[in-house]
């Protein structure tokens, strides 16, 4: 897993401690700055102190959780919403899915992804 030339500033939710401290490690690996926050709360009190590129809300977070705070998100310009589970593909606020139980490499692919295709869209 390489270092991504695009350093992005990622706010990362999960409602489990240990999974969101291994996730966020791999993440900042890759060469991004990883801000984590543990529940609904933390993601919401995250949110308003800073601004993010890419919230990434993960599995551990209750359906309820995952389905509200893309909307919170979304309120800030720019900031782009990638959920992990299976059902977010229906969300008219999340801009990427990631199935759960996929591994870090994936998640950090689909970050690579989802900033090349915000590249296109901004040169068009």
């Amino acid at each position: 897993m390489g270092k991504s030339s695009l350093k992005l500033k990622i706010l990362y939710g999960e409602g489990d401690a240990e999974v969101l401290a291994s996730q966020a490690a791999a993440i900042q690996k890759a060469g991004h700055q990883v801000t984590t926050a543990e529940g609904r709360k933390g993601v919401e009190a995250a949110l308003k102190q800073s601004t993010y590129d890419l919230v990434i809300l993960g599995p551990t977070l209750s359906r309820n959780d995952r389905h509200h705070l893309p909307y919170m998100v979304k309120k800030h310009a720019g900031t782009r919403v990638l959920v992990m589970h299976a059902d977010a593909g229906r969300h008219p606020q999340v801009d990427g899915i990631l199935e759960q139980g996929r591994s870090v490499e994936a998640l950090v692919e689909m970050i690579a992804s989802m900033m090349a295709q915000e590249a296109v869209v901004r040169r068009e």
